[in-house]
């Protein structure tokens, strides 16, 4: 299952740099690609609002 980005997104870009397969994007809003994310949860551990989480 998938992580996905909720809108208590800052775009501060923490992220990014986490996810070790590059499947976050940026944007206002940034986006994980659901076919590209492997479940590892790293991005999650490192989002200061806590927006990131499993989808359900």
């Amino acid at each position: 299952m998938a992580y996905v980005i909720s809108d208590d997104c800052i775009a501060c870009g923490t992220c990014i740099d986490e996810c070790p397969v590059g499947a976050i994007s940026e944007g206002d809003k940034y986006h994980i690609d659901p076919e590209m994310c492997t479940d590892c949860g790293t991005c999650a551990d490192a989002c200061p609002t806590e927006a990131i989480h499993p989808e359900a």
